[in-house]
């Protein structure tokens, strides 16, 4: 047999392998698709879901894809909200580089819906636990589920200076490894919200080489000495006084006026706003929280799950500088054990009788 022929023949092999294992794949998914409605409920009736995921960002939908083709019945509940809906694309997230974030969101929504995955747009307005967890929606539905996966995400509340809101996701911008590269270079500002800023202003000093630290309402004596040498070396300009507006032209941010009137050029500003964890339907539940410098989250062990049994927390509802990349991992790893312990818990009520 020559070159050409075997090569030829194991092409065609290949190909017909390909499309066997996409019909099979085209069957798997429909009869999950189908099956997944009445599969897994573990003797909890027909209308329990194995698990109610709550939200639907980066980490809900991870979860929910794991779910879906582990074959647990699983439903989604999102408002809508993704944390990072102000910016216009995503950055560091291997393979989906400069992805927009909704175009992101789309592609999780298709997939989960591939492996029998129910998503309503609407929130949870209750919920209770008596061995498995009623979930009151806003609509009015009520489900039963037996494990639930929090991923409410947080809200970020930006500093009250006119212009700041306006404009942030775009030349107003709070993380330089998710912005700082498509922003290289150019005159940085940085609005302080107290002495941890001048971390901030030091880190995008690694993108730009002219930076200011507007001091705003923070007095220079509260700057450590260690504070002003390093600024120093980093050649971070300091300039006190607080800042009353942002200047735009052509839709375009120019500069940063103070209260005194001064104006000073600038073209991108960095703020740190204050992280609010939307964490109410865990301290209903009774999960322990811990109170960090950047908000209140909760307790959770390295796959997500917190202290109340039957209940994960992944994403920024465990933590403000959860990435999308860090947030899609911690839906997976929470929904991997979810996964063990429905088994578990499954097969102990078989052997138990």
């Amino acid at each position: 047999m020559t070159e050409h022929t075997r090569n030829t023949r194991d092409t065609r092999n290949d190909q017909n392998a390909r499309k066997a294992r996409g019909t099979r794949n085209a069957r798997d998914t429909e009869r999950n698709g189908n099956a997944g409605r009445t599969r897994g409920t573990g003797g909890h009736g027909s209308g329990t879901h194995d698990v109610v995921v709550v939200g639907g960002g980066a980490a809900g939908l991870s979860a929910a894809l794991v779910l879906g083709r582990a074959r647990r019945r699983t439903l989604v509940v999102d408002a809508g909200e993704p944390r990072n809906a102000p910016s216009s694309h995503m950055q560091g997230y291997l393979s989906r580089d400069g992805m927009a974030p909704a175009e992101f969101l789309a592609v999780g929504r298709e997939e989960i819906a591939r492996y029998g995955v129910e998503l309503v747009r609407d929130r949870i307005t209750d919920v209770t636990r008596d061995g498995d967890f009623t979930v009151v929606l806003g609509a009015g539905r009520t489900v039963r589920a037996r494990r639930l996966v929090v991923a409410t995400g947080l809200q970020d509340e930006l500093p009250a200076v006119p212009g700041v809101a306006e404009r942030f996701g775009r030349d107003v911008l709070h993380c330089p490894f998710c912005h700082g590269w498509e922003v290289r270079d150019e005159p940085f500002g940085v609005l302080a919200a107290g002495p941890a800023s001048v971390h901030q202003a030091l880190m995008v000093s690694q993108w730009s080489k002219d930076v200011t630290l507007f001091l705003h309402t923070v007095a220079e004596e509260e700057l450590s000495g260690q504070d002003l040498r390093r600024l120093a070396a980093a050649g971070v300009e300091v300039v006190p006084g607080e800042v009353a507006e942002l200047l735009v032209e052509d839709d375009r941010l120019t500069g940063v006026r103070l209260a005194d009137g001064s104006v000073h050029a600038r073209s991108v500003l960095y703020v740190a706003p204050r992280p609010v964890p939307r964490t109410g339907l865990l301290e209903r539940l009774g999960a322990a929280m811990d109170e960090t410098p950047f908000g209140t989250y909760p307790v959770v062990d390295p796959t997500g799950l917190t202290t109340v049994p039957g209940v994960w927390a992944a994403g920024n509802a465990i933590g403000f500088a959860e990435q999308v990349v860090h947030a899609a991992s911690g839906g997976y790893r929470a929904a991997a054990a979810i996964v063990g312990d429905l088994l578990m818990a499954d097969l102990d009520a078989a052997v138990t009788g």
